[in-house]
C-alpha cells in the first residue's frame, strides 16, 4: 500500500532517508506561539465606525472584511522591553556605529510642553526603574518597525540555541550578528553547537536549519489596521454559531466606560481623559488610576486576552493613511502600503553580500519583472486607486500623463496634510477623550515623528490551520 506518514502519497517513495534521495519531511505540524503573543482567531467583521463621526470626516465607512488568524502582543511594548533592545544595539554596534543606537533611541523631549512643567518626565519616564513596566512612547513608526525586525532575530536566535543548533556567541559585533535572513542565506555562521543531519546522499552529511524544519518563526511586525481593529473589538466573546449577538462600540459590551463587577463597581475600564483638566480624578478616589500612561497589563483584558486596546496609548499600525481606505482595499486581509521587494542579486544570480548591519540587501521589484502579472504591475502600490494618476482630482494627466508625478490629490502642505509618510494610529490614549476609545476611530501621524501618547505592539502571521484548537 502506497502512502503513509513516512512515504509519499503521490510517488510512494520513502521520506527522511538517504537511501531514496534524502527528501525530508519534518514532524513539526504547528507554529509555536512566540514570546509575548496571543493567538487571534480570524474571521469576518464589519470594519469601520461604530457610531457617528463627530467631525463628519467619513474616513471609516463600515465595510465587511475578513481578517486571517494572526498573533498579537498581549500588551503594548514596555520601556523595559525597549531598553533591552537599546542595550543589544549598543553592545553590537555602539563602538563603530553609534548612530544606529542614537537613531533607535526614543525622543524623550516629546514630554515637553510650552506651558507645562514636564522636565521630570523628560528625565525619568523612559529610563527610571519605576517606569519599566509602562508603555514606551516617543517612538516613531520607523523606529517601531526596526524594533520588530530586531525582535524577530532575537527570538529565532533563542530558538536555535534552545534546540541545540547554536551556542550563544558573546563576540557578535557589527555585521557579524544573528539575522534570520542572513542565517538562512548562509551569510551568518555563528557558534555551531550541532549541525542538522543532511540526508542528501551527495551532501556533506551536515546542514544548517532551514524554514522547512519548522523551528524558526515568521517575522514580528506591526499589525495592519484591520488586524488591530478586529483584535480590539474582540467580538469572539459575542459570537454564537456564526452570529454576532451584540455589536460593540468599545472593546467591551455596552456604551459605558465603567465596570459593573461588584468588587470594582463603578471603576473605569480604560485610561483616558475624562474631561478638560481631569486626567485622573480627585485624590482619594482616582477615576482611572493614572494621570499619564498606566503600566502595561492594567485594567481588564478584552475577550482575546489583550490589554489596553482602548486608552493608555494610541498605537502605530502598518497602514498608509488614506481617507477612503475602507472602500479601496481588498476585503480579505485589507492593507494599504505594499512596496514589493526581493533579495538583491548580482548579474550572475548570486545574493549580494549582507550590509554593514548584517542584513540581506533588498531591492524593489522592477516593472519588467512583473509585466506578465495580473495581480500587480509595479513595486510601489501605496497610491493605488487613491493618489495615483487614475484617481487624482486633477485631470491634467489625461492630456499630459507626465505632468503629475506624485498625484495632486495629496499635495502635502498645499492641498492636504496627508502624504505617503502618513501612517494610521489606532485607539485612544491617556490624553484623549472617550470618543477615541472606539476601535473604529482612526487618525494619522507622520511615520518619522513621535509623540508622548503613541506607542505600539507587535503582531505575527499565523501559518497553517487558522483554528489550531479544534
Amino acid at each position: 500500500m502506497f502512502g503513509g506518514k513516512d512515504n509519499s502519497r503521490t510517488t510512494g517513495w520513502e521520506y527522511n532517508t538517504s537511501e531514496t534521495g534524502g527528501f525530508e519531511v519534518t514532524q513539526v505540524r504547528e507554529q509555536i506561539t512566540g514570546p509575548g503573543l496571543v493567538l487571534i482567531e480570524g474571521g469576518t467583521f464589519v470594519m469601520g465606525a461604530t457610531y457617528e463621526n463627530l467631525y463628519y470626516e467619513w474616513d471609516n465607512i463600515p465595510r465587511r472584511v475578513t481578517v486571517p488568524s494572526f498573533y498579537m502582543d498581549e500588551t503594548e511594548v514596555s520601556n523595559l522591553a525597549y531598553l533591552e533592545y537599546l542595550y543589544w544595539l549598543n553592545r553590537i554596534f555602539g563602538e563603530d556605529y553609534p548612530a544606529v543606537v542614537w537613531n533607535a533611541t526614543p525622543d524623550t523631549l516629546v514630554w515637553r510642553e510650552r506651558l507645562a512643567y514636564n522636565e521630570p518626565l523628560v528625565d525619568n519616564y523612559f529610563r527610571h526603574p519605576a517606569f519599566h513596566n509602562y508603555p514606551v512612547v516617543g517612538v516613531s513608526w520607523i523606529q517601531a518597525n526596526e524594533y520588530c525586525l530586531w525582535r524577530t532575530d532575537r527570538v529565532n536566535e533563542m530558538l536555535l540555541i534552545r534546540e541545540g543548533y547554536l551556542d550563544f556567541d558573546p563576540d557578535q559585533k557589527n555585521e557579524n550578528n544573528f539575522n534570520t535572513e542572513a542565517y538562512l542565506a548562509g551569510q551568518y555562521e555563528g557558534l555551531v553547537n550541532k549541525a542538522k543531519e543532511d540526508l542528501d546522499p551527495r551532501g556533506t552529511g551536515e546542514r544548517r536549519i532551514n524554514k522547512q524544519d519548522g523551528i524558526l518563526l515568521p517575522s514580528y511586525r506591526l499589525p495592519t489596521e484591520a488586524e488591530w481593529e478586529y483584535a480590539a473589538l474582540g467580538l469572539i466573546g459575542n459570537t454564537s454559531y456564526e452570529r454576532v449577538v451584540e455589536r460593540r462600540t468599545y472593546p467591551w459590551n455596552g456604551h459605558y466606560l465603567r465596570t459593573d463587577q461588584k468588587k470594582y463597581y463603578g471603576s473605569f475600564v480604560a485610561n483616558f481623559k475624562r474631561n478638560s483638566g481631569d486626567y485622573m480624578g480627585v485624590a482619594g478616589n482616582l477615576n482611572d488610576g493614572a494621570d499619564l500612561p498606566a503600566p502595561v497589563g492594567s485594567y481588564w483584558p478584552n475577550d482575546y486576552g489583550l490589554y489596553n486596546m482602548a486608552g493608555n496609548v494610541a498605537e502605530w499600525v502598518l497602514d498608509i493613511y488614506r481617507p477612503l481606505s475602507h472602500e479601496d482595499v481588498e476585503d480579505y486581509a485589507p492593507y494599504r502600503g505594499n512596496v514589493f521587494t526581493k533579495q538583491a542579486k548580482d548579474v550572475d544570480g548570486f545574493l549580494l553580500e549582507k550590509d554593514s548591519l548584517g542584513r540581506i540587501r533588498q531591492e524593489e521589484i522592477t516593472i519588467e519583472e512583473s509585466h506578465t502579472r495580473h495581480n500587480y504591475r509595479k513595486a510601489d502600490n501605496v497610491n493605488y486607486k487613491d493618489g495615483d494618476y487614475q484617481s487624482t482630482i486633477n485631470t491634467d494627466w489625461l492630456n499630459d500623463p507626465g505632468s503629475n508625478t506624485t498625484g495632486d490629490m495629496y499635495e502635502f502642505g498645499v492641498t492636504s496634510l496627508i502624504s505617503d509618510k502618513s501612517r494610521v494610529i489606532k485607539g485612544g490614549s491617556w490624553k484623549d477623550p472617550a470618543y477615541y476609545l472606539s476601535p473604529g476611530t482612526r487618525r494619522f501621524f507622520n511615520q518619522d515623528e513621535a509623540a508622548n501618547y503613541i506607542g505600539f505592539r507587535c503582531a505575527m502571521v499565523r501559518v497553517g490551520d487558522p483554528n489550531p484548537g479544534r
